[in-house]
C-alpha cells in the first residue's frame, strides 16, 4: 500500500510540474511583444553599379613601316613620350642609297627637260617630244618623294604625347613592315565603357532633359572613389539581344594619370526619387522570387502580401506597389509568426526605425 501511495503521489506531481511548465510557455509566449513599423514617405537618392572597362582615349599600335634592322631604341617602357619625339630607327642604309639614286635620276632628268625645251624654242623637236620629256622629269621627281617617304619611314616618332607599354621587339632585330614595336596610350582622358539594362536605359532617356548630360563617378578596383567625376557623352546605336543591355561611354579626366588603360572598376550613377516609399529590407521575405512583407491589421492579425521592389538602397528597398504608408508591417521575429496569427505589438515610428538600420539589423 505504502508503494502504491508514493507512485500516485509522484505521478500526480510529475502533472503538476508539467502542468505549470507549459502554463509558462504559453503565458511567455503571450507575453512576447514584436516590432511594428509603417513605411517611409520620403525624397531619397538611388545609386546605381554598373561594372566599367576604363580605356584611354586613344590607344594605338606602333609598328613598323618598312623592313630592317632596328638600329636605335631612343625610349623606354613606361616612359611619356611626346607628339614628334622619336622612338624607333630602323636601320636607314638601303634607302639612303634608293634616295640618292632617285636625286641623280631627277636631275637627270631636269637637264634634260631643260636642253629638250630649248630645242622646241627653237623649233628643231616637235611639242611631242618635249611632252615626252616634261613626263619623264615628272616620274623622276615622284620617285625622289617616294624615296624621301621611305627613308622618313625608317624614323618611328610619337603621332601624340602618351605613354608607351612593353617593347615587343629588342635593338637588333630584323623586323618586317608591319611588325608591332610597341603600343601608345594618350590618358590625359579616359572613356569609361558600362552596360545599361533596357528598363533603366529607357527610365534615363524618358526623364532626362534635351541635351542634358549625366554626371557620373568611378569607383576604382580598390573600392576608393576617383576624384572627378565624368560625362556620359555617348550611347551606343544597338542593344545587345543576348544579355538585353546597350553600352554607355563615359569620358573621365585623368590630370594626375592615375587611371590606365585596361582597369576595371564600376561606374556609379545618382537618381533622385520624389516621394519615395521606404521599407527596410529585413522586414521582407522571399519566395519563388517574389517579395512579400507580413502586414498587421488593426486586431494585430499577421497576414503576407506580395510588394513590388522599384529600387534597392543599402538596408532599404523602394516600393513600387503593394503598400502604402499607412499599412503596418512586421520588423522583425518574421520567422516566429505564421499567417493569420495574432500577436502582441510594439509600434516603432518609421524616421527612427531607417535611422537606427544597422541597430536594428540581425
Amino acid at each position: 500500500m505504502l508503494r502504491i501511495f508514493m507512485f500516485t503521489f509522484l505521478g500526480l506531481a510529475a502533472l503538476l510540474c508539467q502542468t505549470g511548465c507549459h502554463s509558462k510557455k504559453e503565458e511567455a509566449h503571450e507575453e512576447t511583444k514584436f516590432l511594428i513599423t509603417n513605411p517611409l514617405r520620403k525624397d531619397t537618392l538611388v545609386i546605381r553599379q554598373y561594372v566599367c572597362q576604363i580605356r584611354a582615349i586613344q590607344h594605338i599600335e606602333m609598328r613598323a613601316l618598312e623592313r630592317g634592322y632596328l638600329q636605335k631604341i631612343f625610349v623606354d617602357e613606361g616612359q611619356h613620350v611626346k607628339a614628334g619625339q622619336q622612338m624607333f630607327q630602323i636601320m636607314p642604309l638601303l634607302y639612303q642609297a634608293e634616295l640618292q639614286k632617285s636625286e641623280a635620276e631627277a636631275n637627270f632628268a631636269q637637264i634634260e627637260y631643260q636642253n629638250t625645251k630649248q630645242l622646241a624654242d627653237s623649233n628643231v623637236v616637235s611639242p611631242n617630244e618635249l611632252a615626252m620629256s616634261k613626263a619623264k622629269l615628272d616620274k623622276a621627281k615622284a620617285e625622289l618623294s617616294l624615296s624621301q617617304t621611305h627613308l622618313q619611314f625608317t624614323h618611328i616618332n610619337a603621332p601624340f604625347s602618351g605613354i608607351m607599354d612593353h617593347f615587343q621587339v629588342r635593338l637588333g632585330s630584323l623586323v618586317d613592315e608591319g611588325d608591332l614595336l610597341t603600343t601608345l596610350s594618350d590618358n590625359s582622358k579616359m572613356w569609361v565603357y558600362f552596360n545599361v539594362p533596357e528598363a533603366e536605359y529607357l527610365d534615363y532617356k524618358m526623364k532626362a532633359k534635351k541635351d542634358s548630360v549625366m554626371r557620373v563617378e568611378l569607383i576604382m578596383a580598390n573600392q576608393q572613389l576617383f576624384d572627378h567625376s565624368g560625362l556620359v557623352q555617348t550611347i551606343e546605336a544597338d542593344f545587345n539581344n543576348e544579355t538585353g543591355n546597350i553600352a554607355f561611354r563615359a569620358t573621365f579626366p585623368n590630370p594626375d594619370g592615375l587611371l590606365r588603360h585596361g582597369e576595371t572598376g564600376n561606374v556609379q550613377i545618382k537618381r533622385p526619387l520624389k516621394n519615395a516609399l521606404l521599407i527596410p529590407q529585413k522586414a521582407t521575405f522571399e519566395v519563388l522570387e517574389k517579395k512579400y512583407v507580413y502586414v498587421v491589421d488593426k486586431d494585430g492579425v499577421v497576414k503576407s502580401r506580395e510588394i513590388t521592389i522599384a529600387a534597392e538602397l543599402p538596408h532599404i528597398f523602394v516600393v513600387q506597389s503593394g503598400l502604402n504608408e499607412n499599412d503596418r508591417i512586421l520588423l522583425e521575429g518574421l520567422r516566429q509568426v505564421r499567417e493569420n496569427e495574432k500577436i502582441s505589438a510594439t509600434f516603432v515610428k518609421p524616421d527612427s526605425v531607417i535611422s537606427h538600420l544597422e541597430l536594428y539589423a540581425e
